[in-house]
């Protein structure tokens, strides 16, 4: 199949010499977990984050969760709830649609039904993660949780049955990450932020995070730095952005002019074992 017939977001398997592990050298790109297989070359498949803020006192938090260990992607390590775009988020029901220039900056890099599930997706992923749901009127779904995290409910045949529509106003575009090449699960990430809906309370425990609560950023990335809690460079990176202010409204004022540049790690090998290297040139171990 040529490049051009291939449609955007799609997978495409096939043999990558690239990504031979044998022949690898120091310095050289290479996957992560099960470094002695051969992966296929991967696309990237179109991924959302959200990045859920609330005010304590006069500190803003941010929702953390560690992923189960018998998670397929990232487990063991803290990350904001997200997950891959599904089909059926472009058809979910959104009552109050993205901010119009929120809606102009996606569109940019994507068409409008691209845009619209981006956006779906975070606050679906988000719901199945965590039970929050930025939606209106205002419901506790929380029991269906589980049901539309195994499928058993399809997220918009819920809020449906409900009366109740995404409200996609609240999300602000933050970052956008790729995954490295050479990985066995590759996405394109678009990172938003949000405040936490009034009355609305997270759940501490589900079955995709071991363990999730709110912390301030400057403390969590204190803590990675003893070893206490282990992130990559994705949530590390956006945390340090977020430390950098003081209030809810200032995070979210500030998230219009966030670069939407997508940022591309590779991942490398030397004597001392696997590192992540980022654009900027800032190299992070991997263990």
């Amino acid at each position: 199949m040529s490049k051009k017939r291939i449609p955007a977001g799609a997978v495409v398997r096939g043999t990558d010499k690239g990504y031979t592990h044998a022949v690898l050298k120091p310095g050289s790109e290479r996957p992560v977990e099960q470094i002695d297989k051969k992966y296929p070359y991967l696309r990237p498949r179109d991924a959302a984050t959200l990045i859920l803020v609330r005010q304590r006192g006069k500190i803003p938090e941010v929702l953390l969760g560690c992923r189960d260990a018998k998670h397929a992607f990232m487990p063991n390590r803290y990350v904001f709830p997200g997950g891959r775009v599904d089909p059926a988020d472009a058809r979910v029901p959104v009552a109050t649609p993205l901010n119009r220039f929120v809606d102009e900056r996606l569109r940019k890099a994507a068409t409008a039904q691209r845009a619209r599930a981006l956006a779906v997706a975070a606050v679906r992923e988000t719901f199945e993660e965590t039970g929050v749901l930025l939606g209106g009127p205002l419901l506790d779904l929380r029991a269906a949780r589980a049901d539309v995290e195994a499928g058993r409910v399809p997220f918009g045949d819920l809020l449906r049955s409900h009366g109740v529509d995404v409200d996609a106003s609240a999300l602000r575009p933050w970052a956008r990450w790729v995954t490295p090449e050479g990985e066995s699960r590759r996405y394109d990430t678009r990172f938003f932020v949000a405040a936490l809906p009034d009355g609305a309370e997270p759940e501490d425990v589900t079955s995709e995070a071991a363990r999730a609560g709110w912390v301030n950023a400057a403390e969590a990335l204190a803590e990675h730095d003893r070893g206490e809690r282990r992130m990559l460079p994705p949530t590390l990176v956006n945390l340090r952005a977020i430390a950098e202010h003081d209030s809810v409204a200032a995070v979210i004022a500030a998230a219009p002019d966030r670069s939407l540049v997508p940022i591309h790690p590779v991942l490398r090998i030397d004597d001392d074992g696997v590192r992540i290297e980022l654009p900027d040139g800032s190299t992070h171990r991997v263990g």
